[in-house]
């Protein structure tokens, strides 16, 4: 898959760790768009087995949504990337690998799926 492909040539990572964090993404923005998401998965082939392969990322829990409440959405935004980075180093790759995994899975949805499926994706990870 092109999106695959690119992130493991950008990043210099193997299939599991391109195909994991991808669906860590991916399972993010599932449970924040809610049935806005099918316009990312009808342009991102794979999406469900992606998703399969994503470790659980280790949620925040509770504490995070008393900061949320008390900070705003930021609290909640930084939470999210947080739990991100948990279940990359799952996989093998630094908590830094997050915010080089982003860009580059936006850039494709923008190719396929134009600025609508840009912009929902940037709802989620921006």
């Amino acid at each position: 898959m092109e999106l695959l492909d690119e992130l493991k040539n950008n990043l210099g990572i193997n299939d599991e760790q391109a195909k994991g964090g991808t669906g860590l993404i991916l399972k993010l923005a599932k449970e924040k768009l809610g049935g806005d998401f099918s316009q990312v998965s009808d342009v991102i082939p794979e999406t469900d087995d992606m998703m399969k392969a994503a470790p659980e990322s280790g949620a925040v829990g509770g504490i995070l949504k008393s900061v949320t409440h008390v900070f705003g959405g930021s609290a909640e935004k930084f939470g999210e990337i947080a739990a991100l980075s948990g279940g990359f180093s799952k996989l093998g790759l630094g908590k830094d690998m997050v915010g080089k995994f982003i860009p580059i899975v936006m850039n494709y949805a923008q190719s396929k799926g134009g600025d609508t499926v840009k912009n929902l994706m940037g709802k989620v990870l921006q």
